[in-house]
């Protein structure tokens, strides 16, 4: 141009992605661009830190009763079974009925099922039985809630924030873990468990709302009733290798290399520390989780999502193995949280291309095996990192058991190649 003056810069159009040089922090075009969708989401990141926050009162109320360990331990197991028995069905339901109105039912459900932990707990109910039951039917609530809720979000948002938008859910998730039990051991502490159950509560009129305002969310090309909808979904996953390879690479981190079973001995053992040592373990890879999702912009413009995803594993096999090596809190801390940081790489970009390459009217159902993968992935895993830490010794469970995984996902990448050359401007189950 005359005089050397550059042509003015046009900003970009309303609710345009942000430039690339940008995306460092988490992407936050769903939000902007989608009322739908940023309902939804502000809604369950309030209802998860309620949730979090009862979990943690109803495992110090069964303690505060039994004084017993395996009393409390009991809570997960009352919590596994439901969870997995329903995730198949819950993901069949979601894909035949309106898919707004069950997320709205089974939220009324966990709703109420925090009022009665709050009765109970004003009234001076204290029974052991009645809280497993509340822990199992809150799992059944759940089964039901979240196939239908993850179904609901590429139906909220273009496919190509499908990435940023799982990036949000995963910040909501890792915020609740990681704030929820420090918000509701202080409540609790102060005010009692009731204080927690009310809390939660309270905060599920968030999501109640949320739900409520969505339009109607009736699956494409209906879908059949009762088991054969179950069945019908797990015929396409036997036909869908890229589909079953997000599967299958996420238990080779949960099932041969999740440490979390061996915290407490790990805490004595290697660090000569104590219970606050061991919760710094359990808390370091979800505080890893929470960084990755904060700088998660840079996801949105990957493609290759497969090899991304082998190789997020391998980063969580080779950060575990190398903790299993450490005798340095701070940098076992480290290593753990950078386990933690690959994992949640890992499940965006997993949730991702489930969502991308399933049919819609499918979609219910393949969230359910999901669940059903990412609850007992990691119960496995805690089984077998504890038998054999028990045979040989924590070292051997934690370190072997990250060289494992690194060793079956190099082999899952050689056998299904495919998965290597998905792309996700073309997704492929």
């Amino acid at each position: 141009m005359p005089g050397g003056q550059q042509r003015p810069t046009q900003p970009p159009p309303p609710g345009a992605p942000a430039p690339a040089r940008r995306r460092i922090l988490a992407d936050l075009t769903p939000l902007r661009t989608s009322a739908a969708y940023r309902r939804l989401w502000m809604g369950d990141t309030v209802s998860r830190l309620g949730q979090a926050m009862t979990a943690l009162a109803i495992s110090l109320q069964v303690y505060d009763i039994t004084h017993s360990n395996f009393s409390v331990g009991l809570v997960g197991l009352f919590a596994l079974v439901p969870l997995v028995a329903f995730g198949l069905y819950g993901g069949a339901i979601a894909d035949t009925v309106d898919r707004r109105k069950l997320g709205l039912y089974s939220a009324w459900g966990l709703c109420a099922l925090s009022i009665a932990l709050a009765v109970a707990a004003v009234a001076g109910f204290h029974e052991v039985w009645f809280l497993y039951g509340i822990v199992a039917l809150q799992a059944v609530c759940g089964a039901l809630n979240s196939p239908a809720r993850s179904a609901m979000v590429p139906r909220l948002v273009p496919p190509e924030q499908l990435t940023a938008a799982n990036a949000l859910s995963s910040l909501t998730q890792t915020s609740g873990t990681t704030f929820g039990p420090m918000l509701g051991g202080v409540v609790v502490g102060l005010w009692g468990y009731q204080s927690a159950y009310v809390i939660d509560a309270v905060t599920f009129t968030a999501a109640l709302y949320a739900m409520w305002r969505l339009p109607a969310m009736t699956p494409d090309g209906g879908g059949r009733r009762g088991r054969a909808s179950v069945v019908d979904g797990l015929r396409f996953l036997a036909t869908r290798p890229n589909i079953r390879m997000t599967f299958f690479s996420d238990m080779c981190a949960m099932i041969l290399a999740s440490p979390k079973a061996l915290f407490p001995a790990i805490a004595v053992l290697w660090y000569a520390g104590d219970a606050r040592t061991t919760g710094l373990l359990v808390a370091a890879p979800a505080v890893g989780a929470l960084v990755g999702s904060v700088f998660s912009g840079w996801l949105g413009r990957l493609h290759r999502h497969g090899l991304v995803i082998l190789l997020a594993v391998a980063g969580w096999g080779v950060a575990t193995a190398v903790f299993g090596l450490t005798r340095s809190l701070p940098l076992g801390l480290f290593f753990l949280a950078l386990a933690g940081c690959a994992d949640q790489v890992s499940m965006v970009l997993r949730s991702t291309m489930l969502q991308a390459a399933t049919p819609d009217e499918l979609r219910g159902r393949l969230q359910g095996v999901f669940i059903i993968v990412v609850a007992g992935g990691p119960r496995l895993g805690d089984f077998l990192a504890g038998s054999v830490g028990d045979l040989a010794t924590p070292t051997v469970a934690v370190t072997g058991g990250g060289i494992l995984c690194v060793a079956a996902v190099a082999v899952l990448g050689l056998v299904w190649r495919g998965f290597i050359r998905y792309d996700a401007r073309a997704p492929e189950a």
